[in-house]
């Protein structure tokens, strides 16, 4: 499933002329595995609901990361509109060999975004770690999720978004 709602960046400060390459990866908030508890509420009424730790977390999914389609560019086009993580997507099929990124489900995670300067330098991997900058937006946290947990999304039709898969519910 793409993630939903994208992740998108306005870019500035790069060099115009320099070629960036952005990606994106996650990484897990901590060691437990959630579940949704409910408040009680009128029959078919949406209830106010909470995050319940539900045990300890499953093991870790291989790491991937997303590199933006676009990449590598030059810092103009970066700059020049947002930039859109529309492509990426994710599953908890950890048998996927299509490169989306793999999350277990009802674990919390943090994406992260980087911008990697593309160093045209003979020996750029002496300078390897001053050639990349990450970026955590905390805001962005979310549990990843098999089936949304509020009865009113799961009535949306969602763009783009086939049957079942894992989605995205945010921390608010």
């Amino acid at each position: 499933r793409r993630m939903f709602p994208t992740f998108q960046v306005k870019i500035f400060g790069m060099d115009p002329m320099a070629d960036y390459m952005l990606l994106m990866d996650f990484v897990p908030v901590d060691d437990k595995r959630y579940r949704q508890g409910a408040f009680p509420s009128r029959r078919y009424a949406f209830h106010s609901s909470s995050w319940l730790v539900a045990g300890k977390a499953d093991p870790a999914t291989p790491g991937r990361v997303h590199y933006h389609p676009d990449s590598p560019a030059k810092g103009a086009q970066w700059m020049k509109q947002i930039v859109s993580f529309d492509k990426l997507k994710l599953t908890n099929n950890l048998l996927d060999d299509n490169g989306h990124i793999i999350l277990n489900s009802m674990h919390r995670y943090q994406p992260r975004f980087h911008v990697v300067y593309v160093d045209p330098r003979k020996d750029s991997e002496k300078y390897a770690e001053e050639n990349f900058k990450t970026f955590v937006f905390e805001e962005t946290r979310f549990t990843a999720v098999t089936a949304y947990q509020n009865h009113r999304v799961r009535q949306q039709p969602s763009p783009g978004q086939p049957k079942a898969g894992l989605g995205v519910a945010p921390e608010v």
